[in-house]
């Protein structure tokens, strides 16, 4: 603190006491500013004076005034919030960038670390090498943390996890083996989310009767009807039930439009099937003819054969002997 007091008060002096100036003529004026490189036309935005050699030596309204170390000067700076390890403080003359203790790495004030350096743990606004007891040490949150249970990672006290061991699921600040019932795991979060059901809407209206496509030259066709899945189920949700049905339907015949007639096609069907039984019969009589002829053709034989043969006897022949 003294460090800076005296740092602030030798850029003052090196500065040739600016305030005092303004009180001299103005060429006097312009003369002090060309030999001091003082000037208000500063091009940092926060800056309200500044000097060449020191940087900004008065800040504007709600600007923190923070001094940067360059090898064996200091740079003032104007900044709206105070960079890490420092806290800011207001007074009526100006607003200044004051440094934390060592073992913090951010603070509230000089009596109060908001985050503490490797190495330290935070409990109660101050940074510590060795926790209370019953409180144990956390490198993550670099913090004295109540002792977990035994199947948590993280937690905020000994009843209350906020991450589970490996293979274990997250709800409600505990952690489960198998989530309860209406809850499923989820391995990407490692916790124990809703299921998620399946909701469809209502039936649309049943379809005109059709078949293959057609609705007209049949009898017999059929009806469909279908629902809109309204929200898909979770891995472990209720499944959607049918989206889809159908029904068997009659509905009177009629002729589809460029048809031929029915009529005409029986008509056709009757003669092409008179034509086939007149063929048929045909070949019945050319194979009974045939057969006729081979019986009066094998008679002829055998009598012209009994006719020329010495030794055969007719039965009357036998008797008259």
């Amino acid at each position: 603190m003294q460090l800076q007091l005296i740092s602030f008060v030798l850029i003052i002096l090196h500065g040739m006491d600016y305030t005092g100036c303004q009180q001299h003529s103005s060429s006097r004026h312009r003369q002090h500013k060309q030999l001091s490189g003082v000037t208000s036309g500063c091009q940092q935005g926060g800056c309200l004076t500044c000097s060449d050699y020191n940087g900004c030596l008065s800040c504007k309204p709600r600007f923190f005034m923070h001094l940067e170390r360059i090898g064996m000067k200091q740079i003032g700076v104007c900044m709206t919030s105070c960079p890490p390890g420092f806290y800011g403080t207001r007074s009526p003359e100006r607003n200044t960038c004051m440094k934390c203790w060592s073992e913090c790495d951010s603070c509230f004030n000089k009596n109060f670390c908001t985050r503490c350096r490797t190495g330290f743990y935070l409990h109660l606004g101050k940074c510590q090498e060795i926790c209370p007891e019953g409180l144990v040490r956390s490198d993550t949150q670099r913090e004295c943390v109540p002792k977990c249970p035994a199947e948590c990672e993280l937690c905020v006290n000994s009843e209350i996890c906020t991450r589970c061991r490996p293979g274990l699921y997250l709800l409600n600040g505990r952690c489960h083996h198998v989530c309860p019932e209406d809850y499923e795991p989820n391995d990407k979060l490692m916790q124990c989310v809703p299921q998620v059901h399946c909701e469809v809407a209502e039936w649309s209206e049943w379809s005109p009767c059709s078949r293959s496509g057609r609705t007209c030259g049949f009898k017999r066709g059929q009806e469909t009807r279908t629902r809109q899945v309204q929200q898909y189920p979770s891995p472990f949700g209720r499944p959607c039930p049918e989206i889809s049905e159908i029904k068997e339907c009659l509905v009177k015949r009629r002729k589809c439009l460029g048809e031929p007639r029915k009529k005409k096609n029986r008509n056709n069907n009757r003669k092409d099937n008179q034509e086939v039984r007149s063929k048929k019969r045909q070949q019945r009589e050319r194979s009974r003819d045939a057969g006729e002829r081979e019986d009066s053709r094998n008679k002829t034989e055998h009598r012209h054969r009994r006719g020329h043969d010495p030794d055969s006897v007719s039965p009357e022949e036998g008797l008259v002997q």
